[in-house]
């Protein structure tokens, strides 16, 4: 198993699946990565060489922000703007949706399962 930026690739995935499964890498970087490394994108992960790897974990070492960094990166961002009290800021401490979404309906990701408010019990 390649072990790239402190994720295991899946060996039986084309290499050019397997890097997005790396946090900060789409399937655009990838292939990016791919060219800048000198690797054929159809390759199987089992099948590359060691000095295949190595050069990919270069290209994403000098060029790309991943997992712990770019996870640390964003946190304190949201930090930040919730800090500095921003309408983005609150709505991240609010658990809303920060981007102008409705929230009358839909945004059951951000907002959680419904909890239903006002019901009364019925008359006997």
């Amino acid at each position: 198993m390649a072990r790239i930026a402190g994720v295991d690739l899946n060996r039986a995935k084309r290499i050019e699946a397997a890097l997005p499964y790396i946090y900060g890498i789409g399937p655009t970087s990838a292939r990016r990565i791919l060219a800048a490394a000198a690797v054929d994108p159809d390759t199987r992960v089992k099948e590359l060489t060691e000095e295949e790897v190595a050069r990919l974990r270069q290209v994403i070492e000098d060029g790309y922000k991943v997992e712990g960094a770019l996870r640390a990166e964003t946190a304190a961002n949201v930090k930040r703007l919730i800090a500095v009290n921003s309408y983005r800021g609150l709505r991240h401490k609010k658990g809303l949706p920060a981007h102008g979404q409705r929230t009358k309906t839909n945004a059951r990701t951000r907002k959680g399962p419904r909890k239903t408010v006002g019901r009364k019990r019925k008359k006997k």
